[in-house]
């Protein structure tokens, strides 16, 4: 299991590299995460619901996603409560104080879910959450040594040198866990390293000698590594003057699936512009509402910052909108939420763009799909995934045809407005050809986003062989 001493020390990305490594060498591995608190998921080949981390780490072990890889993900909709999804299906909302005591129910099923990944694979690599040493959060845990006790294995805790720290972090974790948990700890992994690692060595010594845990590696940094982030923005642009096409993000409270934008964010044709609280849209060419998941809640955000009349202005000097999942539902004349699925209950106006109307229900749609994408007059191959607890009824033509012969999404009557439930369709490169185009925009640069992912997985992979001392980790495991 690989614990981490904060929040973003790498977890994931080590996780991710250390199952490619294991799958070079003929091993049949699996990732798994207890629980995720998260609001970027991915649908799996099972038809459920788990953390886009975990889908990463299975495509990175060339494998299908399963609901049992994240048997708990917990997707908050307000600043205290959360829905949670059990082994990939929505069961019911909680506080944060309710949730320590439904704790005690969630245990079961992550038990049922690693055992069934031990009965399928040669090894299972348990990603952690935050940090092992939160006290307030070690009653009942189940994300990290809690689980790692009750399931009896041993652990590895990775921390961020990059931060700073980074030996204040992995000495005081260490020492803020019990006996039996410390036993299991079989060494460090310090991560984002820059320079000669020379500097470094006294400090490693000490690390050692002090805790009697060896320093397992010291990873890179790695200069212009791109994985998909688990939850938070990375708002750092790549991109320079010479861009073909400025695209703006709103940032809503309550983002869903903000990895939509990875393949724009790279793209060098792409300017893509984030826009947080208290800044507004201007001298963009297209604007793109993304997922959410607490829609209405997240439109009056959107109103509070007067957004909404950013993008009327934008619309009137012929701009265009694009909406994606939550965004398409916001740009519809109304949202409702008569069973309270996403907060209080109640109907709140859409901006009225589109000729459509959103209810949110308790089950929710959860699917891949494959279809065609039509903006400029010719069929455009495209493919993702559903993730939305919204019905919506159009009136208006759609813009994408699924191969199940369904539409949808909604285009305005000016051409000026589309939505799409469609996450992922960044991901293919003639689609995003094809929204540029519409946009203003030709002859985009082809990004191949699945690509990307191989290659960054494969970097991470070829820094922990030639970094980390992996007979530590598996003696068995020959060259």
């Amino acid at each position: 299991m690989v614990q981490g001493t904060t929040s973003d020390a790498g977890k994931s990305v080590l996780v991710a590299g250390l199952c490619r490594v294991l799958a070079r060498k003929g091993v049949n591995v699996a990732p798994f995460k207890p629980q995720n608190m998260a609001l970027n998921s991915a649908v799996t080949a099972d038809g459920g619901e788990i953390g886009r981390a975990q889908a990463v780490q299975a495509l990175a072990c060339d494998i299908e996603s399963s609901v049992h890889m994240n048997p708990v993900l917990l997707k908050p909709h307000t600043d205290m409560g959360a829905q949670v999804i059990f082994q990939g299906k929505a069961t019911t909302t909680v506080d944060a104080i309710g949730y320590q005591s439904y704790k005690k129910v969630a245990l079961p099923v992550v038990m049922e879910s690693f055992s069934i990944l031990q009965q399928q694979y040669d090894t299972v690599l348990i990603e952690g959450a935050g940090s092992p040493a939160e006290i307030n959060l070690r009653e009942n845990d189940i994300a990290n040594m809690g689980f790692a006790e009750e399931a009896d294995v041993p652990v590895i805790i990775v921390a961020d040198i990059d931060r700073g720290g980074v030996f204040a972090h992995l000495y005081g974790t260490l020492a803020l866990l019990s006996e039996s948990e410390q036993q299991r700890v079989k060494g460090f992994v310090i991560n984002r390293f820059r320079g000669d690692i020379s500097l470094l060595q006294p400090g490693l010594d000490w690390l050692e000698e002090k805790t009697g845990k060896p320093v397992i590696g010291v990873l890179p940094y790695l200069h212009g590594f791109d994985l998909e982030a688990e939850d938070a923005i990375n708002a750092e642009q790549l991109n320079g003057e010479e861009t073909k096409l400025r695209v703006a993000v709103p940032v809503f409270p309550r983002i869903s699936n903000h990895t939509d934008f990875d393949s724009l964010r790279v793209n060098p044709d792409i300017d893509l512009q984030y826009v947080g609280n208290g800044e507004r849209i201007k001298n963009v060419d297209l604007i793109i509402l993304p997922g959410s998941k607490a829609v209405r809640s997240d439109l009056d955000y959107l109103r509070s910052q007067q957004w909404d009349q950013d993008i009327q202005r934008h619309l009137r000097y012929g701009g265009k909108v694009m909406g994606i999942c939550g965004g398409y539902q916001m740009l519809g004349q109304a949202i409702h939420d008569p069973q309270g699925i996403e907060g209080d209950a109640g109907s709140t106006t859409g901006l009225g763009y589109l000729e459509a109307e959103t209810e949110l229900k308790p089950n929710k749609t959860l699917t891949t799909v494959t279809g065609q994408l039509n903006l400029n007059g010719s069929d455009i191959p495209v493919r993702g995934y559903e993730i939305h607890a919204g019905i919506t009824e159009v009136k208006s033509k759609a813009p994408v045809y699924l191969q199940s012969g369904q539409a949808d999404g909604a285009i305005s009557d000016c051409n000026q407005v589309f939505g799409t439930y469609l996450h992922g369709i960044f991901d293919v490169p003639a689609a995003v050809n094809d929204i540029c185009r519409w946009a203003g925009a030709d002859n985009i640069a082809q990004i191949d986003h699945q690509t990307n992912q191989q290659q960054a997985i494969d970097r991470i992979a070829d820094a922990i062989e030639s970094h980390l001392k992996l007979d530590v980790l598996w003696p068995q495991l020959k060259d």
